[in-house]
């Protein structure tokens, strides 16, 4: 086993080369939602070459719309597909899923990026670009961790899959889509950016819309009117009020290194269509967190609740109350017990590559993990390269060292988890 390890160090290094050129060219075909088809037969014939099995899956709505995890995410129902790519073992060992998404968020104001968004340009031991981080190298790294393992002839004991999936970025249809095909393994790692760090939790989110009525009049009689911005502040107030309280009775001890496992973000405020008219309508869009272990049905009645006993407090909210709706991606809470065999061989795997004991933690973000924990009744973690701030930010990187990391680990955890060995 020690020289199968060796095997596995050495090959990394003589074809980390080939590593970064794959994901600069991954980076290199946009990806955002409803486009993600040439990146998606990109890599199906990569793993066509590694002689996988590979799966073109529709993402259907009217085939997931009844499922309770089915968001309706506003983009194509019928177009999107999955990738999956099969390497069959011998059916004597434990089965792995390595998931990762391709759709990717809007690039922002491209002109504050130092290169094109789409560059994948390497630069001080990164690469640079839209979906570097979140989640191109990790997808790239799974793939590559199989890669590894056929160059050295090993062959898997229990079947591996590489699952290419759509859709996260706005509620998880991709991944929904393979459950329902009926995908399923002994377990999953989601390879997000996790900084390296093992995540076997990780908190929910639901998104939102408010919108809060008001009284027009002319800006010069304002006191005639009622600004349905001044009524917005007053709620929003109240919502970073009850964050704070709501953050500050939740103790976990796997959320020590943040200050909210489950923070609320108003992402977006409209209101008002002249400036010197008092605006009667404001509509504001957020995130809500929901922590481990609480339902989305329980989060919602909370927030809901606050908004109410927010808008008693005023007579014209009392009058007029805000209305509010649950919106696209509304994504559960995931939990693995930290002491599953799961996750203390990825323990054992990164410790052999780096002779570090990792760090096991929560995260505040959302991801396709729960979809497996809570209706596959399967073990999962987080775990991939790239720094979670700087997913969805200007100027977005991965670290190149931290790539070639997580394909030892993870060509090193396949052979300890589904077993076998070089032929």
């Amino acid at each position: 086993m020690n020289d199968l390890k060796t095997k596995i160090s050495n090959a990394v290094d003589a074809q980390s080369d080939e590593i970064i050129d794959f994901i600069q060219s991954a980076i290199r075909l946009p990806s955002l939602a409803n486009d993600e088809g040439p990146l998606q037969d990109f890599i199906a014939e990569k793993l066509q070459s590694l002689d996988l099995k590979v799966q073109k899956v529709p993402v259907v709505f009217d085939e997931l719309k009844n499922h309770p995890a089915f968001n309706d995410d506003g983009y194509s129902p019928d177009s999107r597909y999955n990738i999956v790519g099969h390497w069959t073992g011998k059916n004597r060992g434990k089965s792995l899923i390595l998931n990762g998404h391709v759709d990717v968020v809007p690039t922002g104001a491209e002109e504050l990026w130092d290169d094109s968004p789409w560059s994948g340009n390497v630069n001080n031991g990164r690469i640079y670009g839209r979906g570097a981080c979140d989640m191109k190298a990790g997808l790239s790294a799974g793939i590559f961790a199989v890669q590894i393992l056929r160059s050295i002839g090993y062959k898997p004991l229990g079947n591996v899959m590489i699952q290419s999936v759509v859709g996260e970025e706005s509620g998880g249809c991709g991944t929904l889509a393979n459950i329902i095909k009926g995908y399923t393994a002994d377990g999953a790692i989601i390879l997000e950016p996790t900084s390296l760090n093992l995540c076997p939790i990780h908190s929910g989110a639901l998104n939102f819309r408010l919108t809060i009525s008001g009284k027009a009049t002319h800006g010069a009689m304002r006191w005639e009117g009622v600004s349905a911005i001044e009524k917005y502040n007053l709620i929003h107030q109240s919502i970073l009020t009850f964050e704070e309280k709501r953050n500050a009775a939740y103790q976990y001890k796997y959320y020590k290194e943040y200050s909210q496992a489950a923070p609320i973000n108003i992402g977006t405020i409209q209101g008002g269509d002249w400036h010197s008219t008092v605006p009667d309508n404001v509509v504001a869009e957020g995130r809500f967190g929901i922590f481990p272990g609480e339902s989305n049905h329980e989060a919602r009645q909370a927030f809901e609740e606050n908004i109410r006993q927010t808008a008693l407090q005023d007579e014209w909210l009392k009058e007029n109350p805000p209305l509010v709706e649950w919106v696209e991606g509304q994504y559960e809470s995931g939990y693995t017990d930290p002491a599953h065999p799961l996750v203390q061989t990825l323990v054992e795997c990164y410790t052999n590559t780096t002779h570090n004991d990792p760090k096991i933690e929560g995260v505040t973000y959302a991801a396709d993990m729960a979809l497996f924990t809570n209706y596959c009744n399967m073990p999962a973690v987080l775990f991939g390269p790239g720094d979670v701030q700087n997913a969805h930010a200007i100027n977005e990187y991965v670290n190149i060292k931290d790539v070639l990391k997580t394909v030892e680990v993870l060509a090193k955890f396949i052979v300890n988890w589904c077993g076998g060995d070089i032929e």
